[in-house]
């Protein structure tokens, strides 16, 4: 069965175009078909696609993360705006909170997350969203900004009560490796509750390595890993969970 991987920082993973190019390949060697490629910032995004453009099965995001709220970078706005008219540009993002860092200010990091949640709206593209020790606040947000495409949740980490309340929205919900750690419970959960046409799953590589994996850096290639996990944890036959995995990003991201 296919997978998609949702989430993967691959400019993080290795600055080298030709080794970016032969994970790309990797993974597809592994059952991944499809690959997000997500930047948290503008010149790393405009690299990265360029490194990556004979890549067939990698997709991108492109946004400020508040990782980048000090300096989200010249002309920001407009560069977002060029940026979504490439190709292979399927979603804003990553976009959000993240109170754990403290990157810049809280207000400063609500703005820029605000004002990128209007850009996609205003330009019909959906979001991915960063949540980090926020999540009353995204949520909040998410409740009056939400862009109409909708948008997703990434590297879920809140508990299964949050995940009803977010899915009342346009929302999805993406796993990442950490949803295999024996101690995740909150995520077992939610994992296991999920509507399973709201479902998705990512690598999010270099970070949150699954299980089998620890002590290795994250790479795309390892997200079955993270599918077999999630195949076990819920009731539903294995064959409609896995082509659930694949079907949901694929009606997500238009693609």
């Amino acid at each position: 069965m296919k997978l998609f991987d949702t989430h993967a920082h691959i400019g993080l993973i290795n600055e080298d175009p030709i080794e970016q190019l032969i994970l790309s390949r990797e993974a597809k060697q592994s059952g991944v078909e499809y690959i997000i490629s997500i930047c948290n910032n503008l010149q790393d995004f405009f690299t990265v696609y360029e490194n990556l453009s004979t890549a067939k099965n990698v997709y991108h995001s492109i946004g400020v993360s508040p990782s980048e709220v000090a300096n989200p970078g010249r002309d920001w706005e407009r560069q977002i705006e060029e940026g979504v008219r490439l190709d292979k540009v399927v979603a804003i993002g990553e976009i959000g909170l993240d109170y754990f860092r403290k990157f810049g200010n809280r207000d400063a990091q609500v703005e820029l997350f605000i004002r990128q949640l209007e850009m996609a709206d205003k330009l019909d593209f959906p979001v991915i969203i960063h949540n980090r020790d926020a999540g009353n606040d995204v949520l909040e947000i998410l409740r009056e900004k939400l862009p109409r495409k909708g948008g997703i949740l990434h590297c879920y980490s809140e508990d299964w009560e949050y995940a009803r309340n977010a899915l009342e929205l346009n929302l999805y919900i993406s796993f990442a490796g950490n949803v295999t750690y024996r101690n995740a419970r909150n995520l077992h959960e939610t994992a296991k509750n999920m509507p399973l046409d709201r479902i998705l799953i990512e690598s999010e590589s270099p970070f949150m390595v699954p299980s089998a994996y620890r002590g290795k850096r994250n790479k795309p290639s390892y997200l079955k890993a993270t599918a077999d996990f999630i195949v076990e944890l819920r009731d539903e036959p294995e064959e409609e969970v896995r082509q659930a995995l694949l079907d949901n990003p694929l009606r997500f991201f238009g693609i």
